[in-house]
């Protein structure tokens, strides 16, 4: 009986024991959850307690390549631990074989985007070491692929699925996106749920907050990296990453941000903690490194005239805009390339930024109209210097505004040069509107730059594009000035002379398809009852389709180099399901290309359909784009 009860004794004290060694080997949560009602209300609590270099990174390579002379490795390692339960963050990390001493890139993917080895490959040709960060969980990369799928495998721990990789894990919280591992999770929420990190409503609830301790993270991970210089560290991503570039930047390891579309304008949130604490001015207010802001005119999610505000908030007086005329959340090389320069200039000293160009608006000449002058840094040659301006602008625009965000029309107006001032006239159309203008320096590079820009698109590019600070003037303004709308509704859309390409746009220069948001302004707005009036001729026969908004029609080019008219009836464009434009009233934009696939809105069961073809031979030629009120008089 006493050797039964001492082996019971043991046992016990055994099992007691191994329970204690286990509680002494379990790490301590990174961030103690909250309960009750002392939810962080500022930055500083918010930020309080923790410590990005404190914990072990707990490294794991699971795919390691080549590629160019580049090495490559899909990384994971530890974010913190919250609620008990170990985060991992996955990564592509890549650097330029055989060299050290290297500066450090952080990439931050957007919300439908992947951590991409494309980008890690690109930067290390130009000498940098990059770390793209998956916080989605999505990777792309040579053999280790992780789609939305995958992610879904890797939630399930479906292991002896062919397609399983393992990937970013948030452990016991959520900080997936697109999809979200709980369905209930949105990132602009703060309120507690089973997988928050706090009971009560906090700003460390949101996604946001965690990616950035995620992002906050990446920045140690580069620094213990052999070939990586740890005092040379910038931060750039778009969209979302665009947001948590700017929330990233609060770190003082950070020497550069290049935050694109995202980072200025979420300030509208239904909760005041969130405001106080996630909204982006609040994170501006912290940064004190050199920061270039990509912001194009037209973007919806940073949205420009924020811009102004966010220069005045940011602690760092060294800044930069670059801003493309027409563009949503899309941009072109010479936009691009301000991020891997800013980063050269910075990181590196192989580059020097020209000064932002100054603008000087002068309402109401003699004849009513108005002029502006530009001053510019002549550091680099000047290939441009042009000035836009919009009536289709209103204040404190917020998410609900989208459709008049992104169909904004700029109106052109080119600047004549006298030394190293540009100077021009323009017309406005109705003084009972705010003017929002602008103007763009576009400057010549002594070298090609070559990277990969906001989607991983590969791009070269021998131009710079800065822009100055866009300028808003009231109402009262203008008629204080005794400005006169000199600029009159006409039904010409387009003569194709001269700069017309400056009031249209396209995120693909190589090809000749081109966009107008011209319909949206009230000088070339589509009449009652007009019909579209196209001449336009190619070398070869071809389709040619016109898209008004989401509607598309296709005529037939005979190919014969003799210009042809085309007179379109609204009826004649349909949409994605064949549902015909009932009028031209109304519609918001233009685009002349060789083929448009139709897509259907969300939740629609209608397929997506393509019409027109693969352009033949040289690209068209056009004269004219018009309204016309068939019976109705000329204007």
């Amino acid at each position: 009986m006493k050797t039964w009860f001492g082996a019971i004794a043991w046992i016990s004290a055994w099992l007691l024991f191994a329970a204690c060694d286990t509680c002494l080997a379990q790490p301590a949560d990174s961030l103690p959850s909250i309960v009750g009602e002392n939810a962080p209300s500022n930055f500083d609590e918010m930020w309080r307690g923790f410590d990005p270099r404190s914990e072990p990174l707990e490294t794991e390579v699971l795919h390691e390549w080549e590629e160019d002379g580049v090495v490559l490795r899909v990384v994971r390692f530890r974010i913190g631990v919250f609620k008990g339960q170990v985060a991992k963050l996955a990564a592509v990390y890549g650097y330029p074989k055989g060299q050290s001493n290297l500066p450090g890139l952080l990439q931050i993917h957007g919300g439908g985007q992947y951590a991409d080895h494309k980008a890690c490959v690109a930067n290390a040709k130009r000498g940098y070491a990059t770390v793209s960060i998956a916080w989605a969980g999505r990777i792309s990369a040579a053999n280790y692929r992780v789609s939305p799928d995958e992610v879904k495998l890797f939630w399930d721990n479906a292991v002896e699925d062919p397609n399983y990789r393992p990937t970013t894990d948030w452990g016991a919280v959520d900080g997936y996106h697109a999809p979200s591992r709980n369905p209930g999770n949105q990132f602009p929420k703060i309120d507690a749920a089973e997988w928050t990190l706090d009971d009560v409503e906090s700003p460390r609830n949101s996604g946001w907050f965690l990616c950035a301790v995620a992002a906050r993270r990446a920045l140690t991970f580069l620094e213990h990296q052999p070939e990586v210089d740890s005092n040379r560290l910038g931060v750039y991503g778009h969209s979302m990453g665009g947001k948590l570039t700017v929330l990233t930047a609060v770190d003082s390891r950070v020497k550069a941000a290049a935050p694109s579309c995202g980072g200025i304008s979420d300030r509208y949130n239904d909760s005041d903690l969130f405001c106080k604490t996630l909204g982006d001015d609040v994170s501006l207010k912290q940064i004190t490194c050199p920061i270039v802001f990509l912001s194009p005119a037209n973007d919806f999610h940073g949205r420009m005239g924020d811009l102004p505000k966010t220069l005045q908030e940011i602690a760092s007086d060294d800044w930069r805009v670059t801003c493309s005329p027409h563009h949503n959340h899309q941009d072109t090389p010479k936009y691009e390339a301000a991020t891997l320069l800013w980063f050269d200039q910075h990181l590196k000293q192989s580059f020097q930024f020209p000064e932002t160009p100054g603008l000087d608006v002068q309402l109401g000449a003699a004849d009513g109209d108005s002029t502006f002058t530009v001053v510019v840094d002549g550091s680099l040659p000047i290939e441009s210097v042009d000035f836009y301006y919009t009536q289709n602008g209103k204040p404190n625009e917020t998410p609900a505004d989208r459709d008049d965000v992104v169909h904004r029309f700029w109106h052109h107006t080119p600047a004549s040069q006298t030394s190293n001032v540009w100077t021009g006239r323009f017309s406005v159309a109705d003084t009972n509107r705010s003017l929002w203008c602008y103007a763009n320096v576009t400057y010549r590079l002594p070298k090609t730059v070559e990277g990969v820009g906001y989607y991983y698109r590969a791009y070269q590019t021998e131009r710079l594009n800065l822009s100055t600070v866009l300028q808003v003037l009231k109402p009262a303004e203008l008629q204080h000035a005794a400005v006169q709308a000199n600029l009159r509704p006409t039904r010409m859309i387009e003569d194709f002379q001269g700069d017309w390409q400056k009031e249209w746009f396209t995120y693909r220069p190589e090809e000749w398809a081109r966009s107008t948001n011209k319909p949206s302004s009230i000088v070339y707005m589509a009449p009652n009852d007009a019909e579209l009036v196209l001449e336009v001729r190619s070398a070869l026969p071809n389709d040619f389709v016109v898209m008004i908004d989401d509607h598309a029609a296709s005529v037939q080019l005979t190919g014969d180099n003799r210009w042809q008219t085309f007179t379109l009836k609204a009826s004649e464009f349909q949409d994605a399901g064949g549902k015909t434009l009932r009028s031209f009233t109304g519609v918001r934009q233009i685009r002349l290309s060789a083929k448009e696939r139709l897509r259907t809105g969300r939740g629609d069961q209608q397929t997506s359909r393509i019409v027109g073809g693969t352009w033949k031979g040289k690209p068209p030629e056009f004269r004219l784009l018009k309204w016309l009120v068939p019976g109705g008089a000329t204007p």
